[in-house]
């Protein structure tokens, strides 16, 4: 019997399946590769959890059972939806990958930005005045109103 052949999608080549933790081997796990520690992790630390949980009465014992299904079940669903993204991520054409690594890619440095001419009431945009502007001393001739006519008429 020669087995399922794996397909291009894979991340994990075949001579090295056998080195992966059996847990991972169990639940046919295709894009998720987690190591030993969390495998561990996962079967053990959610049996441990339960049993726990079973001693102190808060659940019934059939949660030693039903718990590390649960796990297992999540982690299997995880590694679906790694290879749905997979998938579609190959279905985008080169050109918009490139764009979207560009979008992503953090910039690093300084870049020199336009002053903005636009004007805003209430802001202040420029500290000095624009040359070739005459500016009043505030006094007796500014009108704080801004309604147009000095103090004196």
């Amino acid at each position: 019997m020669s087995g399922a052949t794996r397909t291009g999608w894979a991340t994990i080549p075949v001579d090295e399946e056998r080195y992966r933790p059996l847990y991972a081997r169990l639940l046919g796990l295709r894009f998720v590769n987690p190591g030993g520690v969390l495998c561990f992790l996962f079967f053990e630390g959610s049996v441990a959890l339960a049993a726990l949980l079973a001693l102190a009465e808060l659940v019934s014992w059939w949660s030693v059972l039903l718990l590390p299904a649960a796990v297992a079940v999540m982690v299997k669903l995880n590694d679906m939806v790694a290879e749905t993204v997979v998938r579609s991520a190959t279905l985008v054409p080169e050109q918009e990958r490139d764009r979207f690594r560009r979008q992503m890619e953090p910039v690093v440095g300084r870049v020199r930005v336009a002053h903005a001419h636009t004007v805003v009431p209430g802001v202040v945009v420029a500290v000095e005045p624009a040359p070739g502007t005459r500016v009043e001393p505030a006094g007796r001739g500014a009108d704080p109103a801004g309604s147009g006519r000095g103090q004196g008429g």
